[in-house]
């Protein structure tokens, strides 16, 4: 059997399991071990059969110490699994929504100062961390500077909470917002929330959109069926 074991739940998890079936025709077994230490707790006590392979998306930021330390003792299991354990190389679920080319113009977001900083904070990302040093932009600076407990997941995080306010495109939820995978679109007004309207109503073509984007597809490149 081959795995995908991710810390996500929810919405994330959610998203897993969307690939999974969009775009690896459900060849693999998606589990959430809810955290990076339930990860490593599960790796640490697991009993390997000889076919089986296991895909970790375990997020990874290097501003972030607890997390690099738990990334080293993955990373030490995985070395010493002869190949059968495979660390995707990802930041956080997050990311792979921000990063998305069509986020502001499918959720309709009106927020321009948000636009601009995703686009310096999107084109600083180097090595698993925001690259401060690469920011000029003033704005996206105090952005930054306003985190009490900054991290690039944090920022991530922060973020995509601003483009997806519309419930019906949150990724914060027990699953992700309907209208990334379901035959739904929305143009107009609720309230103080603008919509937006994709090209494509399809709800599966709207998930492979995404799945197909650049940066997903750096992370599920590693995964051989």
């Amino acid at each position: 059997m081959k795995y995908l074991w991710t810390e996500d739940t929810g919405a994330g998890l959610h998203f897993w399991k969307l690939v999974n079936q969009l775009f690896f025709d459900a060849a693999l077994v998606i589990e959430s071990k809810e955290s990076n230490q339930g990860i490593l707790d599960a790796l640490s006590e697991l009993k390997m059969k000889e076919d089986d392979e296991y895909y970790i998306a375990f997020d990874y930021v290097v501003d972030n110490q607890d997390i690099r330390n738990k990334y080293r003792l993955l990373k030490s299991i995985a070395d010493n699994a002869e190949g059968k354990i495979i660390i995707l190389d990802m930041i956080c679920f997050e990311y792979l929504i921000l990063a998305f080319d069509k986020i502001a113009a499918w959720t309709g977001t009106g927020k321009a100062d948000k636009i601009r900083i995703r686009e310096e904070v999107l084109s600083a990302i180097e090595n698993h961390r925001i690259n401060l040093s690469k920011i000029k932009d003033e704005n996206t600076l105090q952005f930054l500077a306003g985190f009490k407990r900054y991290s690039t997941e944090r920022v991530m995080k922060s973020l995509v909470g601003e483009f997806t306010q519309n419930e019906k495109w949150s990724v914060k939820g027990s699953l992700m917002g309907e209208c990334w995978y379901k035959d739904c679109c929305i143009s107009e007004h609720l309230g103080s929330l603008r919509c937006g309207k994709p090209e494509i109503e399809d709800g599966s073509g709207k998930m492979r959109m995404l799945i197909q984007s650049e940066e997903v597809q750096k992370v599920i490149g590693e995964v051989i069926l």
